[in-house]
């Protein structure tokens, strides 16, 4: 069964490493995982982009906030199960 993740950024590039970290160290295997950013202006992507071979998909551009994000997100997975972890937790 796979499990689609959801992260949601904006501006967090303090804090987004950790979170990318926490879910590609998990041990599950049949999952995807999609970052959905607002278009931030700080390096969130850069950091990001460290990662990109272990995301399934990077969307950045500029939305409504925190919601519309996730709803981006939930309409772009693919998992039978879609859970959601937002960039500073």
């Amino acid at each position: 069964m796979k499990i689609s993740i959801i992260t949601s950024s904006f501006n967090s590039e303090k804090t987004i490493e950790d979170t990318i970290k926490s879910v590609i160290s998990q041990t599950y295997q049949d999952k995807e995982y999609l970052i959905i950013d607002g278009g931030s202006k700080d390096n969130t992507l850069k950091v990001v982009e460290k990662y990109q071979d272990k995301i399934s998909k990077i969307v950045s551009e500029k939305d409504r906030g925190l919601y519309d994000a996730i709803n981006k997100g939930i309409k772009l997975a693919t998992g039978e199960i879609v859970g959601n972890l937002n960039s500073d937790d």
